[in-house]
């Protein structure tokens, strides 16, 4: 008999969204805050991103989900205003201070927003609109003041199109210069009410920038060209630049978007006729001139400069360039200008993610040698400067661990992150290309400086260099990679691939030119009547190749046919790899390279995991009428039924259930499924365990497999020098002679059919086994051998836990709270109390199709609680779902950001972090606790935040 204690478990757990991983989906806007040193990026779904220092993150999202067009930074103030794109009208709202926020106020134009400009003084707002008026609101009351707009002889009798750039006098306050799309530039007196100068262009215009001293301004335009006009007094017209320039060419081009007059000028126009697809920005200072290729859309950029109003120039140390997919951060102090790696933000994306991993409590000594690998891929920095984005303060404590996420991509990539703290910070990377013959570059090493994107320059002009690391394209998408296994105590990795590849790598400090063992199973084991219509394998390398330090590859199964992997188990202490497909699962001994077991899995219609993803259209039409079979099958629960009135059903349906047995009120009966359901012989979980298969006194290795048919493989393994098999009583036969062995010794079929999603099994205590090496190195309690072991059977319809070795069942719950509900993810995770530090529960954790996720005791499997997780229309985030040892977990909101979130109450990861403003700011405002407008003094801010709705700008 089970004792189940509950005592501490209402303040062991609790679900909590806790920080968001990755580079924003779809950003919009960008700004900066030169004097707190902090920078936001608005999105299009409405969210607003503060960054400062490492560890330094809020997050807002305004109620309304519409895109964040532009973000003004009220200087000093931790505040911010934004501006929200909506159907024939914009939003215009703010951050604390303003609270409550003061009444909507409505514009005379029915236009929206196109730029803003806050004066030095903070106490006006400038509005540039579409319609080519500019408003003014004052500051802090938000309240309109009158219009200005320019006299109607200025406008020539013709629109002036869309405000363009606002743009403040850097020597006399109150002068605003106001561009318009047309070309006109204003130079507006706003005490005299009354415009001081014109100056009249010829193109469309599209940013303004003022020279320090005022004497003269840029103008950039949309055919790539920017010109230079002198402001004197006196001259109330100007129809001739001093100076005009197109870098590239009389040749339509982009628009040059921003031109910033500093030491260093920077713009982005290139000809379309023969630069179209490219996105690009330029630098340049006298002599030097690099032209930046980006690999996605220029969102907006600005520059990290002094702001001393006494100095003669900007001085300029970093350009920050936000691009569609990624951010891209320029050193301008270094010579060569070279990128700097950024610490967050980290484009997740660069390649699709495929699959992830998390490994929690990294060994010290293998986080020092991953360090130095990454250290090594990356080569001699360029640049030692420090992160430039640098305000606020982390409060957050150094992790009491080291946590890995590993990612797999598209590309044949695995990328190792660190993730024991917010920010999410790229540790290494390694690249399965070169183990295949395909398209990448076989050489390609990370230690050549010729390989380096950010020391490439081609000698053509204009000056190309590629930037930043976003690469959406696959050279074959075969590398994808699928599964990855990771043991940390040996230092031993499997990752397994779409073409059916599973390597075996181990780590190495040294660089290596080595040849990888190949071998071949054959799954089907030359079953007769099928054929494989999919992609071929890849190719393995036939001569040797070069490796850099990191995890090199040892061996190269190649799984026959090379279908996708579904499922993969690592077993260091044993040297076993298992692994599975669409059409059956495989054992190999690494050690020795010898395959030891191939079990084919199909049932003899299921045709179509023969055919792969290449199959033909008979082949999606038979799909498509075996899924209306099964449809029709589940609503009649196995048995004929008449068409009938919606009346009758619900009584045949009751009549139904009553004549079977009782079940419970939150559980629903199990659908019953057919056996020829297409795919039913895919792999869905491997599992390995020291446990009593055999008989009851005797333990040893076994391998257990869940299939997409309810069908589990439990085998019996003979390791040498594991246990007292036969492999150990054969005397004088060497263990290094001796092979691994695999013998079946039990067969389960459930019921019901539904695929199996997890096994476990769980020792004498009730508890799950530990890893491989964890109990020999006293980093885990032993298992209880003494008393009778169990073994957990997750399905995507219920929980059920079968004795050891009898296989009889003990407990189960039908998992169900509403009609559809499937397992989609099962873990068993540890719950420390907040209470009693040596106190610990192991709880298991299942996530539905529905997003919620029911947690439950073991092995009795009593409901605990349940949580409302992730949206069930959000396919993509329940299916990358990955759970932590310790209660947290990730999971996708795009395709570039991870979600993390914790069900424990006591371990969280989580932005602490607060902004003091700097001293200069407290000696100015001579009150250290001064509330109200330019004095606001912000201590910790909570992230997330909700941002309210404060102004609105409509007609």
């Amino acid at each position: 008999m089970f004792h189940f204690m509950r005592p501490l478990y209402l303040f062991c757990c609790g679900f909590l969204s806790t920080v968001e991983h990755g580079f924003p989906h779809q950003p919009s806007a960008l700004a900066f805050d030169p004097k707190l040193q902090l920078m936001a990026i608005g999105t299009k779904s409405g969210a607003i991103k503060v960054y400062g220092a490492p560890g330094v993150e809020f997050t807002g999202l305004h109620r309304d989900t519409s895109a964040v067009t532009q973000i003004v930074f009220l200087p000093g103030q931790v505040s911010c205003i934004t501006v929200l794109l909506k159907v024939k009208r914009s939003v215009l709202l703010t951050l604390p201070p303003f609270s409550p926020p003061p009444p909507p106020i409505l514009l005379p134009s029915a236009t929206r927003v196109t730029v803003l400009l806050l004066l030095r003084s903070c106490d006006l707002l400038c509005i540039g609109t579409e319609g080519g008026g500019v408003y003014f609101l004052e500051l802090p009351s938000l309240t309109l003041k009158d219009n200005q707009t320019l006299p109607d002889d200025y406008r020539c009798g013709k629109s002036l199109g869309p405000v363009e750039s606002l743009q403040e006098h850097p020597q006399q306050s109150g002068k605003v210069l106001i561009g318009y799309s047309r070309g006109l530039v204003v130079l507006w007196d706003l005490s005299a009410r009354q415009a001081d100068q014109l100056f009249l262009g010829k193109q469309q215009l599209e940013s303004l920038v003022w020279e320090r001293s005022a004497s003269l301004f840029v103008s950039s335009h949309n055919d790539g060209g920017y010109s230079v006009w002198p402001v004197t007094s006196g001259n109330t017209y100007s129809h001739q630049p001093a100076s005009s320039t197109i870098p590239y060419g009389p040749f339509p081009c982009k628009a040059i978007n921003k031109i910033l007059w500093r030491t260093t000028q920077t713009g982005g126009g290139m000809p379309r006729a023969s630069y179209g697809d490219r996105h690009c920005l330029t630098i340049q200072k006298d002599k030097d001139h690099v032209t930046l290729d980006f690999t996605s859309r220029v969102i907006d950029f600005f520059t990290v400069h002094s702001i001393e109003q006494d100095k003669e120039f900007d001085d300029p140390s970093a350009l920050v360039v936000l691009l569609e997919e990624e951010l891209v951060v320029i050193d301008l102090q270094t010579p060569g200008w070279p990128s700097l790696p950024t610490p967050y933000l980290a484009p997740l994306h660069s390649s699709a993610i495929t699959c992830s991993c998390h490994i929690s409590s990294v060994p010290p000594k293998l986080w020092e040698r991953l360090a130095n690998a990454g250290k090594a891929q990356r080569g001699r920095q360029p640049t030692h400067r420090s992160w430039p984005i640098c305000g606020g303060k982390n409060l957050a404590p150094p992790p009491k661990q080291q946590e890995l996420l590993l990612t797999g991509h598209e590309d044949g990539t695995v990328r190792f992150w660190d993730a024991s703290g917010v920010a999410l910070t790229p540790l290494y990377k390694l690249s399965t290309a070169n183990v295949f013959h395909t398209d990448c570059d076989p050489s390609d090493d990370s230690q050549d400086p010729s390989n380096d994107p950010d020391m490439q320059q081609e000698e053509e002009w204009p000056p190309f260099r590629k930037v930043g690391c976003f690469d959406p394209y696959s050279d074959d998408p075969r590398l994808g990679i699928q599964k990855i296994s990771l043991c940390k105590y040996s230092n031993k990795l499997v990752v397994a691939g779409t073409a059916g590849q599973v390597i075996v790598l181990g780590l190495s400090d040294e660089r290596s030119d080595h040849l990888v063992d190949v071998s071949v199973v054959d799954l089907l084991q030359d079953r007769e009547g099928f054929t494989w219509k999919g992609h071929d394998r890849l190719e393995p390398r036939l001569k040797p190749a070069p490796f850099p330090p990191g995890f090199q590859p040892l061996v190269l199964v190649q799984c026959l046919p090379p279908a996708s992997v579904t499922a993969v188990a690592l077993h260091a202490e044993w040297n076993l790899i298992a692994f599975g497909t669409s059409h059956g699962f495989g054992l190999f001994d690494y050690h020795r390279r010898n395959a030891v077991l191939a079990r084919c899995t199909l049932h003899p219609n299921d045709s179509l995991a023969m055919e792969g993803p290449l199959s033909r259209v008979k082949s999606l039409k038979k799909s498509l009428r075996q899924s209306f079979r099964r449809i029709r099958k589940s609503r009649v629960s196995g048995k004929k039924r008449t068409i009938s009135t919606p009346t009758s059903k619900v009584q045949e349906a009751n009549a139904a259930l009553a004549e079977q047995e009782e079940v419970a009120p939150v559980q629903r009966r199990i659908e019953p499924r057919s056996a020829d359901d297409s795919l039913s012989g895919v792999v869905r979980c491997l599992c390995f365990a020291d446990t009593f298969l055999r008989d009851s006194t005797h333990h040893g290795p076994t391998l257990w497999a869940g299939t997409n048919s309810g069908s589990v493989y439990a085998y019996a393994l003979e390791v040498p020098g594991i246990g007292s098999g036969r492999a150990c009583e054969r005397g004088g036969a060497s263990e290094s002679s001796v092979c691994v062995e695999a013998v079946l010794g039990k067969e389960i079929q459930l019921m019901h059919r539904a695929p199996v999603v997890s096994i476990c099994v769980l020792d004498g205590r009730g508890k799950p086994l530990p890893d491989p090496y964890e109990a020999a190195q006293d980093l885990a309690i032993a298992p209880e051998m003494t008393n009778a072991h169990s073994v957990l059977i997750a399905s995507e319809e219920q929980l059920k836990v079968f004795s050891l070795p009898k296989v009889s069942a003990k407990t189960k719950f039908k998992l169900t709270a509403h009609e559809g509900c499937r397992v989609r993810k099962v873990a068993l995770v540890v719950f420390s109390s907040t209470a009693q530090e040596d106190y610990s529960e192991h709880t298991l954790v299942c996530l539905t199709n529905l997003g919620d996720m029911h947690l439950f005791n073991i092995p009795g499997l009593r409901p605990q609680v349940r949580y409302d997780c992730i949206r069930k229309e959000d396919i993509s985030g329940i299916a990358s779902c990955v759970f932590t040892k310790n209660g947290q977990g990730f999971y996708l909101i795009s395709p570039s950001e991870y979600e993390r979130f914790s069900l424990s109450a006591k371990v969280l990861t989580e932005p602490l972090c607060s902004k003091v403003q700097r001293e200069r700011e407290r000696e100015r405002e001579g009150e250290s606790g001064r509330e109200g407008w330019g004095g606001v003094r912000v201590g910790e801010l909570s992230a997330p935040m909700v941002l309210g709705q404060s102004r609105l700008i409509a007609a």
